[in-house]
């Protein structure tokens, strides 16, 4: 039985678990909103409430990070994790009715995302590129995801690198969505929702400029990037065929 309970605070809650992480050399970092509020560094132009804490580790980690969790005051899904291991864990927090979901390696909801190749550019979060895409490549985009990812554009800049940790990598994205013509496409259905929805936002109207034109910018910068030969290949079937997965709920 662990000694460590799990903080009334999610906020603060994320907090206890990464420094304690980086103590135990566990290396876990952030994604979904709350990693979002973690590169703005203090409160979001657009506040949201936080239901879960949802994280990331390398392949191979995954007994590691298990020991790490339970030690934290969090019970195993056992079940799932035996069969899911390789790529996803979860862990529960019963008195605060929160669940922790581990992706290992990979990202895979509706799209997969690499999201640990470059895992050491951030402390706490994953890179604000990768962490976007995990965002934008929701197909059913819901209100708290069009938040964050009005929230990531307004408060951090578009860039040709990660501007030391603080921009979005365009080249980055756009690599990516070069190289999967799905992810491509429901990245472009995104930023074309993003950009309807601006006038009907929490955002000012000088707000919403910024986040318009770093937008325009972003997917300007993918387009340019040259496609995969895959990508053209899949091109060419376009909408007719089904371009993304529909990712399971796993609830505790």
């Amino acid at each position: 039985m662990s000694n460590h309970a799990p903080l009334d605070d999610i906020v603060l809650e994320a907090d206890r678990l990464l420094e304690a992480a980086v103590a135990a050399d566990v290396p876990v970092r952030l994604i979904g909103g709350l990693a979002v509020r973690m590169h703005v560094g203090g409160e979001p132009v657009i506040t949201r409430a936080y239901k879960d804490i949802d994280l990331v580790t390398l392949k191979g980690r995954g007994k590691r990070v298990s020991e790490f969790m339970t030690g934290m005051g969090y019970q195993a899904d056992r079940a799932f994790n035996a069969t899911n291991g390789h790529r996803r864990l979860l862990y529960y927090d019963p008195p605060h009715g929160r669940q922790v979901d581990v992706f290992v390696g990979t990202f895979e909801m509706c799209h997969s995302i690499p999201i640990t190749e470059r895992i050491e550019l951030h402390a706490s979060a994953v890179p604000l590129a990768e962490l976007l895409l995990t965002k934008m490549q929701i197909v059913e985009l819901n209100a708290k995801d069009q938040a964050d990812i009005l929230t990531i554009l307004y408060h951090h800049d578009v860039a040709e690198d990660d501007g030391g940790g603080n921009a979005v990598n365009a080249a980055r994205v756009a690599q990516l969505c070069a190289g999967d013509w799905g992810l491509w496409r429901t990245t472009k259905l995104n930023v074309e929702r993003i950009r309807d929805a601006l006038a009907g936002s929490a955002l000012t109207p000088d707000q919403a400029a910024v986040v318009r034109e770093r937008l325009d910018r972003l997917w300007e910068r993918i387009e340019r990037e040259s496609k995969s030969t895959k990508w053209k290949m899949r091109n060419r079937v376009g909408d007719k065929v089904r371009w993304y997965e529909e990712p399971e709920e796993v609830e505790g």
